[in-house]
């Protein structure tokens, strides 16, 4: 309990972090991936840790995991541009079960180009839906998304990107959830971090197989509203870990 308790601890220093305007860290230059683990002692996972996200899946397991359970009945709440990506937070109530747990959606966010790979693929862009349970303990659910059509939803979050850093606009337009996530909800499995220092471990990754689509100037938009080209921390070591699916 005590473990899970830190994590937790660890989880919610993360999220201020991004919600703070001095991050500390960042992904070009001094500050990018490769230098995370030296810039603070909370960040020493980053260089250290053995079980490190993102990951290029391959050679998964067959496991006959079962379709995901969603609930995602609420609306999101707001959004906010924290200089590292755009989050979009929500009410509490949009849950994921799995392994007998539910789990409680808290926001989601994107990273372009995507952070993981699928047998060497990487994709324009990856949506990270995080989620709690009770004990402290996240998973993130990733959706990878192709260059195509424009996302309906993604259009109504966009079209409200705040003028400025670290302001909290209100969603006028409702949200989709469900529409986040691909129809077919089998997925690749994982034990792996957070993508951000403090790069803290013990995280349930679930990677959809179904990619969505997203239009090219949704993806300029994007990087336009963050002021990056991309967002992603590179592949990490698999040490020895396996993926089911």
């Amino acid at each position: 309990m005590k473990g899970k308790l830190v994590l937790a601890i660890l989880v919610m220093a993360s999220f201020s972090l991004q919600a703070n305007e001095h991050h500390g860290w960042g992904y070009e230059g001094k500050e990018a991936p490769e230098n995370w683990g030296k810039l603070s002692p909370e960040f020493h996972m980053c260089q250290d840790g053995q079980n490190q996200s993102p990951v290029d899946i391959h050679g998964a397991l067959h496991s006959n995991l079962a379709p995901l359970v969603v609930q995602y009945i609420t609306e999101p709440q707001n959004i906010i541009n924290n200089g590292h990506t755009l989050q979009i937070n929500v009410a509490k109530g949009d849950t994921i079960e799995i392994d007998g747990e539910l789990f409680t959606l808290q926001q989601f966010h994107f990273h372009v180009p995507s952070e993981n790979e699928i047998n060497g693929q990487q994709f324009p862009l990856e949506a990270h839906l995080v989620h709690m349970n009770d004990q402290g303990e996240l998973l993130v659910v990733a959706v990878m998304f192709n260059v195509g059509a424009a996302n309906p939803e993604l259009n109504k979050a966009w079209s409200q990107i705040p003028e400025k850093l670290n302001q909290q606009v209100a969603l006028k337009e409702a949200l989709n959830l469900n529409a986040l996530l691909p129809t077919d909800k089998h997925y690749y499995r994982f034990s792996g971090s957070l993508t951000t220092p403090p790069c803290s471990e013990g995280v349930r990754w679930l990677v959809m197989k179904n990619p969505l689509t997203v239009s090219a100037e949704q993806i300029t938009q994007f990087k336009s509203a963050i002021h990056h080209d991309a967002n992603n921390r590179p592949i990490q070591q698999y040490h020895g870990r396996v993926i089911v699916d």
